[in-house]
């Protein structure tokens, strides 16, 4: 296969996943799209600033990912074949959950409450 393609396919298509959740976030607490989890749909605070963070993160981190990735393509064409597309899509989804959880845990607390500032 291409490795160009192979990019465009999967580092490609997680930023163009990012762009969309980025100009068009979720609104309210569904169960189809947005980041979901079981603190996040506690109410609609949490919601809304999971989303906003994990959007930004995503943006941001993905945009890296497709294009260290299209440079690697360009320079070594054999490596981009096996599994290094995936590595960076793995480790980008990885470095944006954990991102977000933390500031979570930063401004809420575990009752979904935001945390006053001393």
């Amino acid at each position: 296969m291409n490795p160009f393609i192979y990019v465009l396919s999967v580092n490609g298509l997680m930023f163009l996943i990012s762009v969309i959740f980025y100009f068009f976030p979720p609104k309210k607490i569904n169960s189809l799209y947005g980041y979901r989890t079981h603190r996040t749909m506690q109410n609609e605070d949490i919601w809304s600033f999971a989303n906003g963070m994990f959007n930004k993160v995503l943006l941001k981190y993905a945009a890296i990912s497709f294009v260290a990735a299209m440079g690697l393509a360009y320079a070594y064409p054999n490596l981009m074949t096996s599994w290094f597309p995936m590595a960076f899509l793995f480790f980008t989804l990885l470095v944006c959950i954990l991102s977000t959880e933390n500031a979570l845990n930063e401004h809420f607390d575990k009752e979904g409450n935001r945390k006053t500032r001393k």
